[in-house]
């Protein structure tokens, strides 16, 4: 008879339902219940995230002018921080993609997961164009108006033109074919992927801008208005990455 710690090694070799698995159902064992209701969950599991990508998938496909058109997601960071660059990035993936299977929104991955998926998206991508919109254009336009602009330029960029374009709730105007989707990356393989891209630059960017201004931690806060980040506002004033537009950084310049 198999030991427990050998059935634990062989259920990890096994990635779908097999008439070995029904058998150990009739073992008494507690250990082997365990492992095996454990298998179960996570092969549940491996469904749902499958499932995920296929939905993703067959949205991007369900915008396709003609069967071989080339669609872009389009997304950005940071539009909220008191501090930093908005950070867009648009994307055209491959009909196979399956490398990014538990791709999804970067909000809802680690940061090692985004970093990984990351560079897998740059690999495989037929094409990706990232854009960094400095605080001093965000200030000189609004936030809206310069997300929007680095947003055309990320898909104007691209080494690949798309025939259609989804983008995470903005309307861009182009010589393309455009629709706005909100929360579309969470729906969109494209989007999400253009959400990574968007989101692993910014926060490279934070980091880099972190040791030339420790005192503001932008390394942990990202820019985001924390009340560590405030207080350091007070103590020092702004530098020259804050956005002078945003309160209370537009009254704090004034002091």
């Amino acid at each position: 008879m198999q030991t427990v710690k050998d059935i634990e090694a062989l259920l990890k070799e096994i990635e779908e339902p097999t008439a070995w698995l029904k058998e150990l159902e009739n073992d008494e064992r507690v250990g082997v219940k365990k492992a095996l209701n454990r298998w179960y969950v996570n092969y549940q599991k491996r469904l749902k995230v499958l499932a995920s990508y296929e939905q993703k998938k067959a949205f991007d496909a369900s915008y396709k002018p003609f069967k071989q058109a080339y669609v872009a997601g389009v997304d950005e960071a940071g539009r909220g921080p008191l501090a930093g660059p908005v950070v867009t990035a648009a994307v055209i993936l491959p009909e196979d993609s399956e490398a990014l299977i538990g791709l999804d929104d970067s909000k809802a991955i680690s940061k090692a997961k985004r970093e990984q998926l990351a560079e897998t998206i740059k690999e495989i991508a037929i094409a990706y164009s990232i854009h960094i919109q400095p605080a001093t254009v965000i200030d000189e336009l609004n936030i809206y108006s310069a997300t929007k602009l680095s947003m055309e330029k990320a898909v104007e960029t691209l080494s690949v033109s798309p025939d259609f374009v989804i983008v995470d709730a903005m309307q861009l105007t182009g010589h393309y074919r455009t629709e706005s989707v909100i929360k579309a990356d969470a729906q969109s393989l494209a989007v999400a992927a253009a959400s990574i891209l968007a989101k692993t630059t910014r926060d490279t960017y934070m980091d880099d801008i972190h040791t030339e201004f420790p005192m503001y931690q932008f390394a942990k806060n990202a820019g985001y208005g924390t009340a560590e980040h405030v207080e350091a506002l007070k103590k020092h004033g702004p530098c020259i990455h804050h956005r002078k537009s945003f309160e209370p950084v537009k009254s704090l310049s004034k002091v």
